[in-house]
């Protein structure tokens, strides 16, 4: 374990944190009229209320940079490095699929793009597992929502082939 002193922890998990809502943030400026768009959507009888999003990924992201730093308290950046590029990576996509989704309505990319993240999420996943086991663990809740998300945009681009060309 690299030894790191406590306030350093406090401020690596606070980094790591703030790493992740920044891209639930740049996804969320892309969805400030999600939910309008949402419900004018026909639906899946599965698919979940609009306000159910928020809540679900508020905890996934937290779990998303808490888990990060676990890997990056332990082994540092030198020791995980493919880890996190693979970790940077998948964030970058998190943020890139709502901006494909509610902003440009591009149903196909859309959906090619969330089966990507999806791989980015197993392999970091991957990744990790070699390094923190718990880090890997707490990314398994995202890997699950990210497989519901994926077959509800597959659903929405079948049932909406005019909002979601």
């Amino acid at each position: 374990m690299t030894h790191r002193s406590f306030p350093r922890q406090l401020l690596g998990l606070a980094g790591w944190l703030a790493a992740t809502f920044v891209a639930g943030g740049i996804g969320a400026v892309a969805s400030a009229s999600a939910s309008v768009f949402y419900a004018s959507l026909s639906q899946p009888p599965w698919a979940p209320p609009a306000w159910l999003f928020g809540p679900v990924w508020t905890v996934l992201y937290i779990l998303i940079g808490v888990a990060a730093w676990l890997v990056w308290r332990k082994h540092g950046f030198s020791g995980a490095r493919a880890a996190f590029w693979l970790f940077g990576i998948q964030l970058v996509a998190n943020a890139l699929w709502t901006w494909l989704f509610f902003v440009w309505h591009l149903g196909a990319l859309s959906l090619a793009e969330i089966v990507l993240l999806w791989i980015l999420i197993a392999a970091t996943i991957a990744a990790f597992w070699q390094l923190h086991r718990l880090a890997a663990l707490m990314l398994v809740p995202y890997l699950a929502w990210v497989s519901f998300a994926s077959a509800l945009t597959f659903a929405l681009w079948r049932l909406n082939p005019t909002a979601l060309g």
